[in-house]
């Protein structure tokens, strides 16, 4: 805590400068509280920091009440270093295969996952969207399954300068297969089995990939959730479904730009149709925003993994964008 302000958080925000990071320190100040900027870069950093050098993450995770990652780096012996200091760690990756291994270690300070747009926006937007149904009874007879599937669509805007790792991110996943979790036992391949989905743009084609918000959310719900995603180029989105065939395209992911703007969508729906529909503009900031919440949150949060919708809801984070509620849906369109 700062001496100025006990309420105040201490928060190294690593990355901190980055595309994400700058959003989440601009958001933490806003809010009261002290982050420090840390990363490679002594010219924009208030405090340099490899984030290779353990030992140093330890003494600096030490000092803090809460880090949060917005690096880019995917190691979990980051997240140990900072939770053998007794501090909070939060982060922003949508990696499912790293947020596994963050969840099956045993922590000894909260690390909170799932805290961006997707996952994290999504996972808040299927909760909200399980307990109407919960607290309606809704039925069969009502029009409304509450143990069948979830279909979340992802639409981000490919033109934002978003930082290259999220570029790479969204590339490096071509070819790559993941459990499909309507068929145990089964895969996916990325960027394939394409659906349709009614958005305030009208309609769009988006296909399966491998955000951790599905895996995460079947297993919470106890009802199959599938991720679909597409930017808000048609045709990116269509070349993507095209390139995913051709694997080795993937090692060009870190030079690769696709054509588009920076608005997003994200809609939750069900065999009736669409649940609820959010919209924004800037990726990186509302990543940012959300981050710097769970930041919050964190601190006073027991010791272990938490994805954020065990932290809050939807409607007690009070985020600024718009959440448009679909009521008497019509069928989702056929695939």
């Amino acid at each position: 805590m700062t001496a100025t302000d006990p309420t105040a958080l201490h928060v190294l925000v690593l990355g901190g400068y980055g595309a994400v990071g700058r959003h989440a320190v601009a958001a933490l100040r806003a809010a009261g509280h002290a982050p420090v900027v840390a990363g490679r870069d002594p010219a924009r950093a208030d405090l340099p920091l490899d984030l290779g050098d353990r030992a140093a993450v330890a003494r600096a995770a030490a000092d803090a009440d809460v880090v949060l990652n917005a690096a880019g780096s995917e190691d979990p012996r980051l997240a140990a270093a900072v939770t053998r200091a007794g501090t909070a760690f939060v982060d922003v990756s949508a990696t499912a295969g790293y947020l596994d291994a963050l969840a099956g270690a045993t922590h000894a300070a909260p690390v909170v996952l799932s805290v961006g747009i997707a996952p994290g926006l999504t996972n808040l937007l299927a909760h909200a969207v399980a307990r109407r149904d919960a607290a309606a009874g809704r039925d069969a007879a009502a029009g409304r399954d509450a143990s069948g599937a979830l279909d979340i669509a992802v639409v981000l805007g490919a033109g934002e300068a978003h930082g290259a790792a999220a570029t790479a991110w969204s590339l490096g996943l071509l070819g790559s297969r993941f459990p499909d979790t309507t068929a145990p036992g089964r895969t996916v391949r990325s960027y394939t089995r394409g659906a349709r989905f009614a958005l305030p743009d009208g309609p769009r084609r988006l296909y399966r990939t491998d955000f951790s918000d599905q895996h995460v959310l079947t297993r919470e719900l106890g009802r199959p959730v599938r991720t679909y995603f597409g930017t808000d180029s048609r045709l990116a989105t269509a070349a993507l479904a095209a390139l995913t065939w051709v694997p080795p395209v993937g090692r060009l992911a870190g030079r690769a730009h696709l054509p588009g703007g920076e608005d997003w969508v994200l809609q939750v729906r069900d065999a009736s149709g669409p649940r609820a529909t959010v919209t924004g503009t800037g990726q990186s900031r509302a990543t940012g925003v959300l981050a710097a919440r769970a930041a919050v949150l964190a601190a006073g949060a027991p010791a272990g993994v938490h994805h954020l919708p065990a932290l809050a809801r939807l409607e007690d984070l009070d985020l600024p964008y718009r959440v448009d509620w679909h009521e008497g849906a019509r069928p989702a369109p056929v695939a």
